[in-house]
């Protein structure tokens, strides 16, 4: 072997691109917010019994507490102790233990780029009461000091970042004026690989890196060098954890996406704009254009990417989005989208879960964005009640939970491996694609009737719709298609339907 060829198979032996999920699982969902008793409940009736792969949690850090609670104080961190507005340490680590008995596997998001900002001041006001002195950059719960922040290094005028295209300010300036760690120094790598130590033998699976953009990728692969191996209570002997770093990258700036691969999986923040355009029919855009989508679109590597409609970020407006961006709030759309996601190879897929706010537009901007969790009086998360028809409660939206969603992660499951196969598509925004021999999706985005007669590649016989429906025992609860000796089906989709898609496979055969 090469010295060349021996350096590559190392590069690829120590980035962690795989998401150590049990067998026939192949998605996980971000419970955006919830509480850790709530997500550990979760896993054992829902998540584990339908397939999902794991959960991608909120920081498990302590935090700031803010004025009004909003969502973003979970992203501002007072010390590395597992105590947050989600629950503490025992309730966090009776959650991954009762998620992994289950097969579900926890994936927590990290905050190591900064601590809290400047304004923070000095207090005790944090989940789990440590002290804190923001402008004397003093924090002991860790703890950290003066020497510990990137001030000296900021090349800007302000502290902060004022050019996107130098590549030195967006990493070693203030992001939003949170206070910028100095990642490059041993003692503050040592401290967060610590904390993620600790979540390792805690049992958790990987991490989501958090504003890794803002971090250098020589940095970020310091620290992991440093994590230990995954519990072998639950995972195989030499398993590294997952890492999905966030880096929004849309083209134009002066860091990309690229520059990460190095570390692990990257979010490609490209799927969700691009596709909430094609679904939206905007800018000339048509599904029918979807037939070469991934890599021929312009995005990552498929090995190295993690994809998702939505995120907590951009379903607000800002974080890499834009108005093509699909949510809950446009269901009929979000669900085709989603759909879409799920049937198609590309990527490791991240499905969201969300909660409602009352939204309010003023200069086309949504001045509510801020709003944290479905809370209590007292500031405490509100438990996530469900339904006698297994919707959610309390103000939680529960994507995940949507018949549809939950049906396309289940067949995400069955065709995972299969190639992309039999493409149709009407040269507008009627398309089908199948998986190899084991799923075919069909859409009908168009403003008219479909009628169409498609090879599926499917074994002859009955199957349920699991769009409209499902099969439960020896029926199917609604539509139900019938392919013939040659794989052929036919197709009939209003336009006007609620849900213009229709999704089969082998699992769901009469």
């Amino acid at each position: 072997m090469s010295v060349f060829l021996l350096l590559v198979v190392v590069g690829l032996c120590s980035a962690q691109y795989n998401p150590n999920l049990n067998e026939n699982r192949t998605s996980i969902v971000h419970l955006f917010e919830w509480r850790w008793e709530d997500i550990a409940a979760e896993c054992e009736r829902y998540l584990g019994p339908n397939g999902f792969g794991g959960v991608q949690v909120s920081p498990a850090s302590e935090h700031l507490i803010m004025e009004n609670r909003p969502w973003e104080e979970r992203y501002q961190p007072i010390s590395y102790k597992i105590c947050t507005r989600s629950g503490n340490e025992k309730q966090f680590r009776d959650m991954v233990t009762r998620c992994n008995n289950v097969g579900v596997y926890i994936y927590v998001d990290i905050v190591m780029n900064h601590m809290t900002g400047y304004g923070a001041g000095i207090g005790t006001s944090s989940t789990c009461g440590s002290y804190f002195n923001s402008g004397a950059r003093d924090f002991p719960g860790v703890p950290y000091s003066r020497l510990d922040f990137n001030d000296k290094k900021c090349r800007s005028s302000n502290g902060g970042i004022d050019n996107y295209n130098d590549a030195y300010q967006v990493r070693d300036c203030q992001l939003l004026g949170l206070l910028d760690l100095a990642l490059e120094k041993d003692y503050v790598r040592g401290k967060i690989a610590d904390y993620l130590n600790n979540l390792i033998s805690i049992g958790v699976a990987g991490f989501r890196l958090d504003a890794s953009k803002h971090m250098w990728p020589g940095d970020i692969k310091a620290i992991l060098n440093r994590l230990n191996n995954l519990n072998t209570k639950w995972f195989a002997n030499e398993t590294k954890p997952f890492i999905f770093q966030e880096v929004i990258d849309l083209g134009g700036e002066g860091i990309s996406a690229s520059e990460y691969f190095g570390n692990g999986r990257v979010t490609e923040f490209k799927y969700g704009v691009k596709l909430g355009n094609v679904i939206r029919k905007w800018n000339g855009e048509k599904m029918a254009y979807l037939k070469n989508w991934g890599e021929g679109w312009g995005f990552m590597p498929n090995g190295k990417s993690l994809v998702f409609i939505d995120n907590h970020d951009n379903q607000r407006g800002h974080g890499g989005g834009g108005a093509s961006i699909l949510t809950f709030f446009d269901s009929r759309l979000y669900k085709m989208g989603v759909g879409f996601m799920l049937a198609h190879p590309y990527g490791f897929t991240r499905v969201m879960s969300s909660y409602r706010w009352p939204r309010y537009f003023v200069n086309g901007k949504d001045i509510n964005n801020w709003m944290g969790p479905p809370s209590n009086a007292d500031g405490s998360i509100k438990t996530v009640t469900i339904n006698a028809d297994t919707t959610c409660g309390n103000d939680w939206v529960c994507e995940h939970r949507w018949p549809q969603i939950k049906n396309m992660v289940i067949f995400r499951n069955v065709v995972d491996g299969e190639p992309f196969s039999n493409w149709w598509d009407n040269d507008s925004n009627q398309i089908a694609f199948g998986r190899g021999n084991k799923g075919f999706i069909v859409f009908n985005n168009d403003d008219w009737n479909m009628d169409v007669t498609l090879k599926t590649g499917l074994p002859a016989g009955s199957y349920c719709d699991v769009i409209s429906g499902q099969k439960e025992g020896t029926k199917c609860t609604r539509k139900q298609i019938s392919v013939g000796n040659d794989g052929s089906a036919r197709f009939q989709i209003s336009n006007t339907s609620e849900d213009p898609f229709v999704a089969i496979h082998v699992n769901a055969m009469l």
